[in-house]
């Protein structure tokens, strides 16, 4: 795995107005802790940041007054609606250390005819050196039918890595397709339901007319 170097600023005011002030300068505020130490509040360059995030698990050397540290993104907080960079957190790690960490799993290759491939798990938890944690796991489904499966137990781990999960978590699971008039009956229900809905309060609402005009009429 790369490593990404990022030159970072201690920061001295906190609160939403320092930060929004940050974000003007295209930097993102971040904290950077762990191994017992107090967290070092920090500015990021955003632009650089960003790019680093696109890599999942990146390790980061972070520059800070002339020193570096290794870090890993713990959590990513982002603007739900622009999606920019709002607040990051990074967790030291050290060369050799361990981390349990996801990976994400991407297959290959394509299942038997007339099968269904469900993806069970998009990611995997391994443990892995800090400095060789695997960018994804690749396994491939060409050829499977419909009844195989792949658990976490069956994938293929890097060396030095090993699962933090159950082994027959599973993974991928292949099934019968479905025919044409499962598809449609499954449609059908589907529609029959949404009407029966859309329907009910228009009954409700010709019920309560009845029960109003009895009323007025009693009067």
């Amino acid at each position: 795995m790369p490593e990404t170097k990022i030159a970072a600023d201690k920061r001295t005011e906190f609160g939403k107005g320092a930060a929004r002030r940050l974000r003007r300068d295209h930097k993102v505020p971040a904290v950077l802790y762990g191994h017992g130490t107090d967290p070092v509040h920090i500015s990021l360059p955003g632009h650089e940041l960003m790019l680093a995030l696109r890599q999942s698990n990146v390790l980061l050397t972070i520059d800070v007054d002339g020193k570096s540290q290794l870090a890993l993104p713990k959590q990513v907080q982002r603007d739900p609606i622009k999606g920019f960079l709002e607040h990051v957190d990074l967790i030291l790690v050290r060369r050799g250390e361990k981390v349990t960490v996801d990976v994400d799993v991407r297959h290959v290759g394509e299942p038997g005819p007339d099968t269904l491939l469900v993806v069970e798990a998009n990611t995997v938890s391994l443990e892995a050196e800090a400095t060789n944690i695997p960018d994804y796991i690749e396994v491939s489904v060409e050829g499977m039918v419909a009844g195989d499966q792949i658990h976490a137990g069956n994938l293929e781990l890097p060396d030095g890595a090993t699962l933090a999960v159950e082994p027959d978590t599973l993974v991928i699971n292949v099934t019968n397709a479905p025919t044409v008039e499962e598809v449609e009956s499954e449609l059908a229900d589907a529609e029959a339901e949404v009407g029966a809905e859309h329907e009910a309060p228009a009954d409700e609402a010709e019920q309560a007319d009845g029960e109003q005009g009895g009323d007025a009429a009693e009067q």
